[in-house]
């Protein structure tokens, strides 16, 4: 649970935007979506390995230019 503790004075839209930022930070809402279905792991790692694919096909394209 995030607590965010609101200083003597404090605007509500700044501690506001605080907790937003450290709920952002924390990865809650990743975390969830992730855990929304079960992935075997080789589905995991077949995707793992489709993606460095097309990153090294994006970086070797680049280099061509």
């Amino acid at each position: 649970m995030l607590i965010i503790e609101i200083r003597d004075g404090e605007n509500i839209d700044k501690a506001l935007k605080r907790y937003k930022r450290k709920f952002q930070n924390a990865g809650v809402m990743k975390e969830l979506r992730r855990r929304k279905e079960f992935v075997k792991p080789s589905i995991e790692r077949r995707t793992e390995v489709l993606k460095a694919v097309y990153k090294e096909k994006l970086k070797h394209e680049n280099e061509d230019f």
